[in-house]
Formats: C-alpha cells, sequence, structure tokens
C-alpha cells in the first residue's frame, strides 16, 4: 500500500495513546460498568484519531474503510459463536444441565483439590476439542458455578479453568490456532506440537502446582453451605443422567471435527428439547404461563435463547448461578469485539501498526532478542488489532525471512506465536478472546486475569529459553 509520507514513531503510537487515556478514564469514572459502553466508545474515538493520522499521511478513505471491513469480517465467526452459546447457556439452564454438573460436582469435588482439578478438567476436554471458546462455554461455566458455592474467588475459579482451557487450545492438533501458528512459520503441523512440549510443559507443571499449593490456603469461611445448595437443586430440577448426554454428545462433535457453530447450536436445540421433556416445572416458571404446555414451552424456550432467565429457588446464592443472558446477553461482548476490530483495521491499513512493528524487529540481534521481539509483537497485536488470529498471523508473517536469514529453523518462530499470540489474548478486555471467556463467565478480564498463570506464564518461558538457549533448533543442525 502506497502513502504519501511514511508515518514517523510519534504519529503511529498517537492512536494507542491515545486509547490508553480513553480506557484509564472511563475505569476511573465508570469503574466495573466501563465495559458496559464507555470502552466501546473509547474504540471508536480511538479509531477516529488512527483515521485522522491517516488522511493527513493520504491514505484515502476507501483503503481504510475496505481494511476495516476485512477487520470485521475476520471476527465474524467469533460474534456468531459467541450469539450461539447465549444460546447455550441459556436452554442448558432451562433444562438442568449445568444446575445438575453443579449439583454432581460438589458431591465429588472438595475446596482444596478444586482449583488443581478444575485446570486439569479443563486441559483435558480442550486437548480433545481444540476449542477453549466450547470449554469455557460448557465445563467451564460449570465449575465457576461449584468453586463460587465452595467460596473461592470467582477469579481464580476463572483464572485456573482459562488456563487449562488454553493449554488445549495451544497443544491440540484439533485447534485452529496450533494449525495457524505452523502455517504463518513454515513448518509441519506435529514438528510444531512436539517443539511446544519443551516450554509448554514446565509452563503446566508451574500452574498446577500454584493451583495445588493455593487449595491449601483457600479460605471457605463466606461458602455457601453445599448441603442446603445441592437440596435446593435437587428439589428445583429434575437431575435425570439423560442430560449428561447433551455435552457429550456436544463435545463428541467438536472431536469428531465437526464446526464450533453447528456443534454448539444442536446442543442449543437438544437442551431446550430436554427442558421440555423433564423440567415442565422450570418451563412453566419462566414461561409465566399455566394451563396452556405447549405455549408455555416455547415462549420458555425462546426467552432463555433470546433474553435473560433467571431461576427461582429456596436458595439466594443458587439463585444468583441459574442466571443466564442469551443472545440478548452478549451483545455488548460483540459491541466491543466490533470497536476493536475498527481500531485494528485503521491502524493496519494506514501503515500505523507495521511502523511500530518496524522499530521493534531493530532490537532482534541475539536468539532471546529475536524471540522477545517476536512475542513482544504478538502480544502488542493482541492489544491494538483485539484478535488472536491477526496476533499470529501479522507476525508470523512479518518475523518468518528474519528467522530463516538468522539460520533458525520454522518450529522456532511457530512456537513462539503460540507461547506469546495465542494465550495472552484473553487477557486482554477487548480482544475477541478476552472479550468472550469474561462474558460467558461472568467475570470481569481485570478479575481473572492475575490468576491465569499459564497464559502469563508461557511468553516468559519462551523467553527465558531463548536467551538460555535451550534446545533452539537451527537450520544447520543436524538432528531435530
Amino acid at each position: 500500500m502506497t502513502f504519501t509520507k511514511r508515518p514517523s514513531l510519534l504519529q503511529a503510537f498517537t492512536p494507542i495513546i491515545a486509547l490508553v487515556i480513553f480506557l484509564f478514564v472511563n475505569v476511573s469514572v465508570f469503574g466495573a460498568g466501563a465495559t458496559d459502553g464507555p470502552n466501546q466508545v473509547a474504540l471508536f474515538l480511538a479509531a477516529s484519531v488512527a483515521g485522522i493520522i491517516s488522511w493527513r499521511l493520504g491514505c484515502d478513505w476507501e483503503k481504510i474503510e475496505t481494511s476495516v471491513v476485512k477487520s470485521i469480517s475476520s471476527a465474524m465467526g467469533a460474534m456468531l459463536i459467541l450469539l450461539v452459546i447465549g444460546s447455550l447457556s441459556g436452554t442448558w439452564l432451562l433444562s438442568g444441565i449445568v444446575p445438575a454438573m453443579i449439583y454432581f460436582g460438589l458431591k465429588i469435588m472438595n475446596p482444596t483439590i478444586f482449583l488443581f482439578a478444575a485446570c486439569i478438567v479443563c486441559c483435558i476436554v480442550s486437548l480433545a476439542t481444540g476449542s477453549s471458546w466450547s470449554t469455557v462455554a460448557t465445563v467451564g461455566i460449570a465449575l465457576l458455578g461449584i468453586g463460587k458455592t465452595l467460596g473461592i474467588h470467582e477469579g481464580v475459579v476463572a483464572g485456573a479453568i482459562i488456563s487449562g482451557a488454553y493449554f488445549g487450545d495451544k497443544m491440540s492438533p484439533l485447534s485452529d490456532t496450533t494449525n495457524l501458528a505452523p502455517a504463518m512459520a513454515g513448518t509441519d503441523l506435529f514438528t510444531h506440537i512436539r517443539y511446544m512440549v519443551f516450554t509448554t510443559a514446565p509452563t503446566l507443571a508451574i500452574t498446577l502446582l500454584i493451583f495445588f499449593i493455593w487449595g491449601f490456603t483457600v479460605d471457605t469461611t463466606g461458602a455457601t453451605n453445599t448441603s442446603e445448595v445441592l437440596l435446593a437443586i435437587d428439589s428445583a430440577f429434575n437431575l435425570n443422567p439423560i442430560l449428561f448426554v447433551v455435552p457429550a454428545l456436544v463435545l463428541l462433535m467438536i472431536v469428531r471435527k465437526v464446526p464450533a457453530i453447528p456443534a454448539l447450536l444442536v446442543g442449543s436445540v437438544l437442551g431446550a428439547i430436554c427442558a421440555i421433556v423433564f423440567q415442565p416445572q422450570i418451563v412453566e416458571q419462566v414461561s409465566e404461563i399455566v394451563n396452556n404446555p405447549t405455549k408455555s414451552a416455547f415462549v420458555a424456550v425462546m426467552k432463555s435463547m433470546a433474553t435473560s432467565i433467571n431461576v427461582k429457588t429456596d436458595n439466594a446464592m443458587i439463585n444468583e448461578l441459574l442466571s443466564s443472558g442469551g443472545m440478548a446477553g452478549m451483545l455488548n461482548t460483540i459491541w466491543l469485539i466490533l470497536g476493536a476490530m475498527i481500531f485494528g483495521g485503521v491502524m493496519e491499513s494506514s501503515g500505523l501498526l507495521m511502523r511500530i512493528v518496524e522499530e521493534i524487529i531493530k532490537f532482534a540481534h541475539s536468539t532471546g532478542s529475536l524471540v522477545l521481539s517476536t512475542a513482544v509483537t504478538s502480544i502488542f497485536f493482541n492489544c491494538t488489532a483485539g484478535d488472536q488470529y491477526m496476533a499470529i498471523a501479522i507476525p508470523g508473517r512479518m518475523f518468518a525471512d528474519t528467522y530463516r536469514r538468522q539460520g533458525y529453523k520454522p518450529e522456532l518462530l511457530s512456537r513462539t506465536l503460540e507461547d506469546a499470540g495465542t494465550v495472552t489474548s484473553v487477557l486482554v478486555p477487548w480482544n475477541t478472546c478476552g472479550a468472550t471467556q469474561s462474558k460467558v463467565l461472568g467475570v470481569a478480564t481485570a478479575s481473572y486475569a492475575p490468576y491465569c498463570f499459564f497464559c502469563i506464564i508461557s511468553p516468559c518461558m519462551t523467553v527465558l529459553q531463548a536467551y538460555m538457549n535451550f534446545k533452539i533448533r537451527r537450520l544447520n543442525d543436524k538432528t531435530s
């Protein structure tokens, strides 16, 4: 793309500085309510600042608009999945699937091992499915309910869930990011996965050790009386074991490589059917229609899929857990993602992002500095472009020749992209991943981010091993 002027570093950073200022003011003024609109407006305002600078540099509106539309298009799949997850969470609540998971989970788990076990469960499910989003939207929601009932801080519980979920997102051969990273770097899938073990295994071990030790320090004095919770769920719902067939089928479909949207949609419909069959009393309560089962079922199912519902029991704590926002509850998050995609699109079209990255690449001289530069670039794109795939694809294209010229095998680049790009996306509130997981779990990104130990340690581990020259593969190596 040709510009009349090359952007200066100050011009490139100005929209980012503006965004940081807007976000800081929003959080200071609105607190937790900043994500209900103010932060979305901040992204639009920062995009406007970038647009003005681009126009001054000679970039015409048609080019900016094309880039913005392309950026939004790249996130359309994520936004559609969000809507389906909203529908699924509603019907799984109405049908008693999530309450049943919480009920039996409380019977099995205790506070001491809960965080460790929750992380392990999410590791297994995400490794099998290749999807952090599906893992969080299914078993993750139930685990959060169990953790809150046990009196564990929701941010810590969400951190354990997300740490496990993003392990599979990073390591599973079924994961789209696990396939994207080697494709961008120029290596094959299984070479990439095997090489990631050197950084991922110690990162996961440290994460599990932290959660295991943390479990012995958990203060459960504020815990809800689990016997009361179990009684409230048991008296409100028909906890038929057949309910577990639905999540099992959804996970099986994803393992069998059925795309996420149809798999989750099938799960939503099956949840609605189970609600009508097994929970007629809940259907009547939600619909507020008596003596007309057909109309009552239709209204309750539509409500659960589309809008917010809350199942009432005799236990106030459970009433708080047994609520869902449906598709409507996801619209704020979709708005946030749209703002992030517009900001990223304007920044990319005008060459402002590339100008910043060019400066970063200049510091890449040694193995450690090259890997550090790659990791910083991936995190930078997660923060500015707002999309996990862009944080892998763009740095992958940019750094491929540099790694080759300096004599490194492509799997070093692909591993770094995953260690820094894939897992840190969920730590950014306006990134598609951060916005989605925050909304699905109902926990603010700022609340869970400090406890996503796997996601925090991963980029540090890959940089540390690079500076130590540990298992660094070079093109002149005789063995891999």
